[in-house]
C-alpha cells in the first residue's frame, strides 16, 4: 500500500509541478524510507482526497472541506484521532517541532489571513505539504513549503504521531 502512496503521489507530482519529475523517482526512494506504517497510512488516505473541493467551514468529501475540515477528516478516518475544529486550536495539540526536523504525517501551520495559525495541511516529505487550498486551485492539493508564499507565512509545525522512524526503537 506504501509504493501505491508514493506512486500516486508522484504522478501528481508529475503531471501538476513538471519542476519535480525528474526528481520524482528520487523523492520516492527517500520519502519511502522515512514513511512506515501509521503514517504512511495517513498519507495515502489524505493524497487519495486530492481534487476534492474547497469548501469554507466544509469536513466532508462530499460537500467540500476547508483546511482544518481536510486535517480533521483525514486524522480522524485515517489514525482514530479527534482533533479541534479550527487551524488555531490544532496548532496548541500534539508536540512542537522545528521545520528542519519534520517528518512527514506532521501538521504544518501558516499565516494566510493575517492571523497566527489560519491555515494547517499535512506534511508529506521534501518540503511539500498537501492542504486544502481556498485560492490557488480551490481544492485539496500539493504545494512546496519554498514557494515564496508559503515561506514568508510559515507559522510552525507539530507532531501527533509520535512513532519512531524506521530501525529506531
Amino acid at each position: 500500500m506504501r509504493i501505491i502512496f508514493f506512486l500516486l503521489v508522484n504522478l501528481y507530482l508529475a503531471v501538476f509541478h513538471p519542476v519535480y519529475a525528474n526528481d520524482a523517482a528520487s523523492d520516492s526512494v527517500s520519502a519511502h524510507a522515512a514513511v512506515d506504517g501509521e503514517r504512511a497510512d495517513l498519507l495515502f488516505y489524505a493524497v487519495s482526497l486530492i481534487g476534492t473541493a474547497y469548501r469554507y467551514g466544509g469536513n466532508s468529501p462530499q460537500t467540500g472541506m476547508d483546511c482544518s475540515g481536510f486535517v480533521r477528516y483525514v486524522f480522524s478516518n485515517a489514525a482514530g484521532l479527534q482533533l479541534p475544529r479550527s487551524a488555531s486550536e490544532i496548532s496548541m495539540t500534539g508536540e512542537s517541532v522545528d521545520e528542519q526536523d519534520l517528518r512527514p504525517g506532521d501538521l504544518v501551520f501558516f499565516d494566510t489571513m493575517k492571523r497566527a495559525f489560519s491555515h494547517v495541511g499535512i506534511y508529506l516529505g521534501e518540503h511539500r505539504f498537501i492542504h486544502a487550498s481556498s485560492s490557488q486551485s480551490g481544492n485539496i492539493m500539493i504545494s512546496d513549503m519554498h514557494e515564496k508564499y508559503w515561506s514568508q507565512r510559515f507559522e510552525g509545525a507539530r507532531r501527533l504521531l509520535s512513532l519512531p522512524l524506521p530501525g529506531n526503537p
